[in-house]
């Protein structure tokens, strides 16, 4: 994979994040730098590491798929991405009682959004992709977009109304097809 697709495939998997970022920007009342890095470092660091986990675990099978491994990485892909727009179609309830700065709930939100990148890691694992440089890209560009998610969120509350889980649904199936294509195309 390419750098310019490395980073698609980041800025896809971290709108989950962005959009808990702009969330949990626009719950609290003062929106620190300190704060920012948190919220940034829980999801960017735990995105990362779930790739690696995910990447890891694809390795373990990954002589029993090579025949069809370009499939699975579509069929992976294709349903994040569609599990995303899904997602972007629902109602949220609008009271949170959860503080967005306890570190239990970070961590909780983290995981949730970051179940999505260890799918992607198996993925990459079956695409034989370095994993270092593709979980640091990850990683850093959830942490940019989880900061200025919050930051967004705290200057403008719940005013705009983004479907960043659509966009980020879209990136991911539009990624997925590549793959495919690529595959049964041009290999």
């Amino acid at each position: 994979m390419s750098i310019i697709e490395i980073v698609l495939l980041a800025i896809g998997l971290s709108m989950d994040s962005l959009a808990v970022s702009v969330t949990g920007g626009a719950m609290i009342r003062t929106c620190t730098v300190c704060n920012m890095v948190k919220i940034g470092s829980f999801m960017g660091i735990t995105q990362a590491v779930m790739t690696v986990l995910g990447y890891l675990a694809g390795i373990g099978f990954q002589r029993y798929i090579t025949a069809f491994d370009h499939w699975i990485a579509f069929i992976l892909l294709l349903y994040l991405g569609s599990k995303m727009i899904y997602d972007s179609t629902q109602e949220e309830d609008e009271e949170c009682k959860a503080n967005p700065l306890c570190n239990k709930t970070l961590f909780g939100l983290a995981i949730a959004t970051s179940i999505d990148a260890m799918a992607i890691g198996i993925s990459l694992a079956i695409l034989k992709s370095d994993i270092v440089i593709q979980a640091s890209l990850i990683g850093i560009v959830t942490f940019l977009m989880s900061v200025s998610g919050v930051y967004f969120g705290s200057r403008f509350g719940r005013k705009v109304d983004l479907k960043l889980d659509l966009i980020g649904g879209l990136i991911l199936i539009g990624i997925g097809a590549k793959i495919l294509i690529e595959h049964l195309f041009f290999s």
